[in-house]
Parts: structure tokens; sequence; C-alpha cells
């Protein structure tokens, strides 16, 4: 009997807080922007049953085409605590703007257990008349309403080599549905390194576009990086898909019948305009690292013998273009031997770029006992978001080896002076006395070599005639010239990189080493420790034309960042001769 009377409490208790939540009054709007020539569709709803006495607000700025209609829906469904029932009624507007502005629907009320309930009121902003097709209903213009394809960049002027993303979205309102998507035609990235980044599933989000409610999904995001200034554009994604639009009729059990429609979208075309980085406060050792950095130099082993190895650990770490600069080298005494460094790196793109680890290691081998300093070695990159240069410097690092050979040295300050010894015929006293013996001497007329002397300019007159005629041929022979020249060129500076075709990493540090060895032969300077824009800042101080330079800047960055993407042989080759035709250019006019 008791236990009856505690359910009969608990039950009452259920049913008054039940009956003590608070209701409300929502209203819910088809478009936040529109068009002064268009219509929306505006409801309000209450979320719990009793409500009375609805009145809706005053539509001063907006004429009602059609209703009020009025609908109640009720549904139960099962959770872990129980049944959960939802109710909600609703009372729904279609209203066209008189005027353009930002116009306001004001607050609808209803009266719920004695109490009076209003709604928020919500903004509208009303534009220039758009264009509106005879047939409101016709499935294109639905569906053309309807889904927007966008693509959405994080930052429009970045600096060069600063990270920048795109992402493609695709917004559907609540209105159509979507059955099938096919990208037609893939964005282009021209003048960036780009890399797309992974999209683990397509999950749905809620958004807004053009200040509506949407549903998205992000179709496809990437990386890009900007690798020269002025204008750069993204071009467009293309994509059919067959959406499930509203008909306008009901079958017999009055749901909605929908007509499946064939559209292709595209994304607008995206301009992006990079900076170039500032020339004040550039460091003389910067190699285009743009990022957040950390720089690092271990040894490995300090303390060795004779014929035993360490290693010297370079490491650049953080966030930025990691894999679009070199690391600095490290210089070593003659005595200790370098071997050439094997590259290690660790990085991933991910939503805050690309991020992670490049790292040489050098194998050093010393020859001789003693102890050897490994010079400081610096390290300058670029941060965008503070806008400035940064140079991380190392301390010196010191090798010392306690056994094996002894390294000799001369001490030229002593030298003693010593009695000349005879030996034989090595070393003799100057002769203070002589003894002249007269020779005779053959006539020169008539002997040998005056019939050769004399016959000898009517031989080379006519070999002279001829060769001069053949060197006048040569030098009327344009072409061949070029030809020869070029084969001569090729053949000094650009063998290396011609035995390397087909390989592309071999080929590519051979075709830009041959390019930095061309200067530094021409103009006496180590081209291959400045930047590409004081080369060309030298290039034009030596009276060079702008296009000459600017072929083979464009050489030197395709041989740079060739080897980050894919190649074919036959680029290689066409690039070969792009590096051969721009030398000899460059060699006519230095």
């Amino acid at each position: 009997m008791k236990s009856k009377v505690y359910i009969s409490i608990i039950i009452c208790l259920l049913s008054f807080s039940f009956v003590a939540q608070e209701a409300t009054l929502k209203t819910k709007v088809s478009k936040n922007k529109l068009g002064v020539n268009q219509r929306l569709r505006v409801v309000f709803s209450i979320d719990k049953q009793g409500g009375d006495n609805f009145t809706p607000p005053n539509f001063t700025n907006f004429k009602i085409v059609g209703g009020p209609s009025q609908s109640v829906s009720q549904s139960i469904s099962s959770t872990p605590s129980g049944r959960k029932v939802t109710f909600s009624q609703s009372y729904t507007y279609i209203i066209q703007p008189k005027r353009k502005g930002e116009l306001s629907i004001g607050s609808a009320s209803v009266t719920f257990n004695g109490k009076t309930i209003k709604s928020d009121p919500v903004k509208i902003i009303v534009l220039d008349a758009v264009e509106i097709p005879k047939d409101p209903n016709d499935p294109n213009y639905i569906a053309q309403q309807n889904i927007h394809l966008v693509a959405e960049i994080s930052k429009s002027r970045p600096y060069v080599g600063e990270g920048v993303y795109v992402e493609y979205r695709l917004y559907v309102s609540e209105n159509v549905s979507v059955y099938d998507t096919n990208v037609t035609e893939a964005p282009k990235y021209n003048g960036f390194w780009n890399q797309n980044i992974k999209i683990n599933g397509f999950p749905v989000k809620m958004g807004k576009y053009n200040g509506e409610n949407y549903r998205y999904i992000v179709l496809q995001k990437a990386l890009l990086i900007p690798t020269k200034t002025g204008k750069l554009s993204i071009d467009p994604m293309k994509m059919d898909i067959v959406i499930g639009v509203p008909s306008g009729r009901t079958d017999f059990f009055g749901n909605a019948i929908t007509k499946n429609v064939r559209r292709e979208f595209a994304s607008a075309k995206k301009i992006i305009n990079p900076r170039a980085l500032p020339l004040e406060g550039k460091p003389a050792n910067f190699n285009g690292a743009v990022g957040q950095f950390k720089f690092d130099v271990a040894l490995s082993k300090e303390v060795l013998k004779a014929n035993e190895s360490s290693q010297v650990k370079v490491k650049v770490s953080g966030n930025g273009n990691l894999n679009l600069f070199e690391l600095p080298e490290v210089e070593t005494p003659a005595e200790l031997e370098m071997y050439q460094p094997e590259r290690k790196e660790s990085t991933r793109v991910g939503a805050n770029g690309i991020s992670g680890y490049i790292a040489d290691n050098y194998t050093l081998v010393p020859q001789y006992k003693g102890k050897y300093k490994i010079p400081s070695i610096s390290f300058s990159f670029f941060n965008p978001k503070e806008k400035k240069y940064k140079t991380i410097a190392t301390e010196d690092l010191f090798v010392d080896v306690l056994e094996g050979k002894e390294l000799v040295t001369v001490d030229t300050t002593l030298v003693r002076k010593q009695n000349v010894v005879t030996t034989g015929n090595n070393f003799r006293y100057i002769a203070i006395k002589t003894d002249f013996i007269t020779t005779l001497q053959k006539d020169f007329f008539k002997s040998t070599l005056f019939y050769i002397l004399l016959i000898l300019p009517f031989i080379a007159i006519p070999i002279i005639l001829f060769l001069a005629r053949k060197a006048e041929e040569r030098n009327n022979d344009v072409i061949g010239n070029k030809t020869r020249k070029a084969n001569k060129l090729v053949k000094k500076y650009l063998s290396e990189a011609k035995k390397q075709l087909g390989k592309k990493e071999a080929f590519y540090e051979a075709l830009e080493r041959a390019l930095h060895n061309y200067l530094k032969a021409k103009l006496g300077i180590e081209t291959s420790d400045i930047s590409k824009e004081k080369i060309t800042e030298i290039l034009e101080n030596k009276g060079v034309d702008k296009d000459a330079i600017l072929k083979f800047i464009d050489v030197l960055k395709s041989s740079d960042f060739a080897r980050y993407t894919p190649f074919t042989a036959t680029e290689m080759k066409e690039e070969f001769e792009r590096a051969k035709e721009v030398i000899v250019q460059l060699d006519k006019q230095l």
C-alpha cells in the first residue's frame, strides 16, 4: 500500500515538473537575404501543447502573400531514460518585402498557462530586384537557388612561401536533396606548390551562406604555397550534381513528390596576390624558409680515436614551407674527412600547414690526433606573423681526437747555415779562370735551312689563303657558330647534368650547380649562397636584358621546385634545352 502511495507521489511530481517547464515561441525564416521582388516563408512555432490566442507581428514593411496556415505535429521516441514526447504547433506565412533595406519582422505572441510568450524579432536584408523566371516552380531554377559550390580561401595576400588554404564546400538547403555528385573538372593551382589535405569522411555540418542556413560538406581541402608574386588565379572546380527538387505535388499518402534534375555547378574563380618578402633586414644567408622554425646542430661524439666516426646532425623543425628550402651546410677542418649528408625528414600536411622536421646527417672521420673546431652555423627564416626575419646561430662544436697519427708541421723559422760539401759533381765552387776555344761555323748561304726558308713562303701563302677562306665561311655560318658555341658551353658547364638525364633529383641538382658555376666563372662571385633577387640585381647592373634574366631565374626556380614534384624524362630534356639556351643568351651579354 505504501509503495503505491510513493509511486503516485513521484508521478505527480514528474507531471508537475513537466507542466512547469517553460514553453518557447520561435521564429524561423526561409532566407535572411533576398531581392525586393522575392518572397520568403516565416514559421512561428511553439514547442508545448496548450498554447492559445496566437497573435502575429505587425508586418509593417511586408505584404502577406499567403497564410496563415496552421499545423500540429507530435512524435514519441525511445531514449535510454524512457520515452520522449516531442510536440510542435506552428503558424506559417508567405510574405514579400515592400522596399529595400534592413527590415525587421517583429515579435509574435501566444498565451501558455496564463502567461504571454513572445518570439524574438528577426532582421531581413532586402537587396535590389533579382531575375526571376516566368515559372518560379521550374526545377532547374529551384536547384540553382538551393545549391552552391563555394571555394573559400584562408588568406588573399600571403607572402611568397607562406601557406594558404583553399576549401571547397557544397552548400545544400533543406528544401532539396542531393542524390549523386561527380567532379568533372578539378581545380588548377598554377604558381603554387600544393598538397591535398586528407578529409576523414564527409560529415554534414550546419552553416550560413549569404545569411541563410544551409547544410554543407567539405569536398576538398588543399594547402597552397605561392612560389612567385603577382596575381595568381585558382581555376574553378566543376561538378555534376543530381538533385531532388519538390514538384509541388503529393502522393496518395500526402508525401511530397520530388523530381530529379542534373545540373552542372562551378565554384567562383579566386585570385590570390602574394607579397614579395621584404628586402629590409634580409640576412645574407636567407634561403627561402618561411614559417616558424627551430634550428639545432648536434654532435653525436665529441671524443674520438683515429678512424672512429661521429655524426653532425643539422635539423630544422617547426611549421612552414619545410620542403621548399635547403639546410645550411657544415664546414669542417681539412683534417676531418666529411661525407655527403644523409637527408631525413618527417613532415605532415594538416590544418596548421606543413609541420615536422628535416635534417641532414654528416659523417665525420678524423685523420690525425688533435682538437678541431666545427665553426658556428646560422639559419635564417622569415616569420609571416611577426613580419620580420629571424636568424638562429649555434655555438662552435669541438672534436677531440685522442689517438691517431701526429699531424706533421714544418717550422720554417729554424734554418741553420751549413758548409757546402762537394760530393762528385753535385756541388762545385764557382770557377774564377776559364779557357776560350774557337769553333768553326758553316756558311748560311746555300745551306739546307736557307733553301727551306726560301721555299716556305710559296707553300705557306696558299695554306694561309685556304685557312682564311675557311675562317670566313665559318664566321658567316651564324647557325653553325651558335651551335658550336652552345656545344662548347654545354660541354663545359652542363656535361654532368646531361649525364644525369632521367634521374630526377640528381639531374636537377647538377643543373642548378651548373648554372651557379657559370655565374661564378663570369662574375667572379659565389652565387649559390645568395638569393635569386640578388642575382637579378647583379645581372641588371651588368646590363643584361630583363628577358634573359627572367629566363635564367625561371630555370633556377624550376630546378629548385622540380625535385619535389613529379617530372617525366621529356620534361627534363626540355628543361636541359632551356638551360642551354639561357646560358648562350647570357654569354652574349656578359
